[in-house]
């Protein structure tokens, strides 16, 4: 199916859309203009201006958000805006920002870093659990592609420099075990993975950087099909929609000399599978 526009709102950067069945509502970032925003399937669009980089988000109840930023997690107060940090993320390290992240099966929520600039192997990929937090892998340059297979027994991710998406086993309480190995291997066709989501079969849907795309990858990690979108820079998918069967994905401008009207909108694909509802983070 041809996508359409859900939101036409121009992002630098949009990032981390997030479907709240609560509010029958999605969320996403724009990461460089430091901005959260909210739309229901009639509108209207709200936002939210932060202080540092914001860019992903788990849903903790019909109201509160853990949202990731350049320097800490924190819960946020949709009704009323309240902020609370909940821990501090890198918050002494001048050069980084958070990027991508998602909630585990368990109540964890996985969060990716990188330099602001993209200094090479700055960032890390950390889990929020309980009230603590551990960085869990490092040295990835830009985090990416943070999603879980259904019964929970995998989390992939990857660094987009590297353009190989890795998985690697989880235990019962969600933490990694052993060493992530390689799951899809995006190299020898020169993609770049962004964001990536897993519907409610397994396969992986990968938001591709610069090739206009989000592709489906099976349970195998075998490219089987792919949604096309009107713009080059697709950065993260989500499924939402009251029935979980529209694919959203975002978009961004940076980097763009002459953006067109439709570069840095989010889009919406409706009728391509059925996703996961996204899991609740428990504090």
């Amino acid at each position: 199916m041809t996508p359409a526009v859900f939101d036409t709102t121009p992002c630098v950067l949009g990032e981390g859309p997030l479907w709240l069945p609560d509010r029958n509502a999605l969320i996403w970032f724009d990461i460089l203009n430091r901005t959260m925003f909210m739309r229901g399937l009639q509108g209207p669009v709200r936002q939210w201006a932060f202080d540092g980089y914001v860019s992903a988000a788990g849903r903790v109840s019909g109201d509160r958000l853990l949202i990731a930023s350049q320097t800490a997690l924190s819960l946020f107060d949709l009704k009323t805006g309240a902020q609370e940090v909940l821990a501090p993320l890198e918050a002494d390290n001048p050069i980084t920002r958070s990027n991508d992240g998602r909630a585990d099966p368990y109540g964890g929520f996985w969060i990716g870093t990188m330099g602001i600039k993209a200094e090479p192997k700055a960032g890390a990929i950390w889990r929020y659990y309980k009230g603590e937090l551990r960085k869990i892998f490092a040295g990835i340059t830009i985090s990416n592609a943070i999603c879980f297979t259904p019964d929970g027994g995998f989390a992939c991710f990857c660094d987009t420099k590297e353009g190989v998406i890795r998985r690697v086993r989880l235990n019962v309480q969600g933490w990694p075990v052993g060493a992530p190995e390689v799951f899809i291997d995006l190299r020898t066709e020169g993609l770049n993975p962004d964001g990536a989501v897993m519907d409610a079969e397994g396969a992986l849907w990968s938001a591709q950087w610069g090739a206009s795309r989000v592709a489906r990858y099976d349970g195998a990690g075998r490219f089987t099909d792919a949604v096309a979108f009107p713009v080059a820079q697709i950065s993260c998918p989500a499924f939402g929609g009251p029935d979980l069967t529209t694919l959203y994905a975002t978009s961004a401008a940076e980097g763009i000399a002459k953006p067109s009207a439709l570069d840095g909108a989010v889009f919406a694909a409706e009728g391509i599978t059925r996703g996961q509802q996204e899991h609740l983070v428990i504090l």
